[in-house]
């Protein structure tokens, strides 16, 4: 059953509200949005992954996004949040340098990325949902997602400053398709949002922040820590690299699978258009993008190859974990999902 939409992008995105603690820090982070004093926390001895650190995070860099319900704007430029930011993020960044080996060979990376695991023994996210996932397994991967995809290409387009030249243009060239070529409606953030819709889900912007754990977090954090720090731009590149570089496969596997549930079109739309849009994608991100970037600045080399192997890293993680889940019979999400039926 497909359902009757309003038009999307004719829709005013409301912020969201502010989230629930998960702990010292994420609580000092909100108390202070809600207008009490910033307390003292200890960040130096905190789970880099764990759901605290990386919602405290999130949090902060939320403010640089839409913001939160009822909190002042001139927030995202408080100076004591700033700190503690900066904080929060050198032990985040700490952990990913010593979890993830280092190299600078750019084009081997590449080729690595490009070489699709083949067989019946392939494990991934993608490759369950195509062959043997739940409708259910579906709708808790998608509000996973849901928490980059419903700003896709936001935080890679504070690297756009801080290129030049014919990477600027590549990259530029990228954006202007994920922002939907000049149509708001074919804006891939708003597609997601539709399928949301479809799938009985909310598409309200921040909805499933409380049901997701650390690990998406975290995928999500990483970009926004590596968009918003100027000395990190070969990392935001090579982390927007190995997205445009490996998505289109595991789309048209989320097509095949969503059509064997069942689903509408309204629901596939999103992926399906990531499969062809992506292909195209893959051939600028590596001749518009990585080569003139490289070649203007060759000491860049070792800061993309940490951006894609980071995010490799982080999102096995994340599929280690919605796959452990599933294989137990449980919620891969904190909460179980309120679900409105389509």
């Amino acid at each position: 059953m497909t359902a009757t939409l309003e038009p999307s992008f004719l829709r005013q995105v409301a912020a969201p509200q502010l989230p629930t603690p998960r702990g010292p820090l994420s609580g000092a982070v909100v108390d202070a949005l809600r207008g009490g004093p910033l307390r003292a926390v200890d960040v130096a001895g905190a789970a880099p992954y764990g759901d605290d650190l990386q919602l405290a995070l999130h949090c902060c860099y939320e403010l640089h996004y839409r913001g939160f319900a009822g909190v002042d704007a001139e927030r995202e430029w408080d100076p004591e949040l700033l700190g503690l930011r900066r904080d929060l993020e050198r032990v985040f960044l700490a952990a990913l340098r010593a979890d993830v080996e280092p190299g600078d060979d750019v084009p081997a990376e590449v080729d690595a990325l490009l070489v699709e695991p083949v067989g019946p023994g392939v494990r991934g996210v993608s490759h369950h949902l195509q062959r043997e996932g739940t409708l259910a397994q579906l709708r808790e991967y998608v509000a996973h997602r849901s928490i980059y995809h419903l700003k896709e290409a936001d935080p890679q387009a504070w690297a756009i400053p801080r290129l030049s030249g014919a990477a600027k243009a590549g990259l530029v060239t990228v954006e202007h398709d994920e922002y939907g070529s000049g149509r708001p409606e074919r804006m891939h953030a708003l597609l997601f949002a539709e399928m949301m819709t479809e799938l009985g889900l909310s598409d309200a912007y921040g909805a499933y922040v409380e049901h997701v754990p650390g690990e998406t977090l975290a995928e999500v954090n990483l970009m926004s820590l590596c968009g918003l720090h100027r000395s990190l731009r070969g990392a935001s590149v090579g982390q927007f690299a190995m997205v445009e570089l490996t998505s289109s496969p595991g789309s048209e596997r989320l097509v095949r699978g969503m059509r064997r549930l069942g689903c509408g079109p309204a629901a596939i739309r999103f992926y399906d258009e990531h499969v062809e849009a992506d292909a195209v994608h893959e051939q600028v991100v590596r001749r518009g993008v990585l080569a003139p970037l490289l070649e203007a600045e060759p000491e860049l080399a070792a800061d993309v190859v940490f951006g894609i192997r980071a995010s490799l890293f982080l999102g096995e993680r994340l599929g280690e974990r919605l796959l452990g889940c599933w294989d137990r019979g449980e919620t891969s999400l904190r909460m179980p999902l309120a679900v409105d039926h389509p």
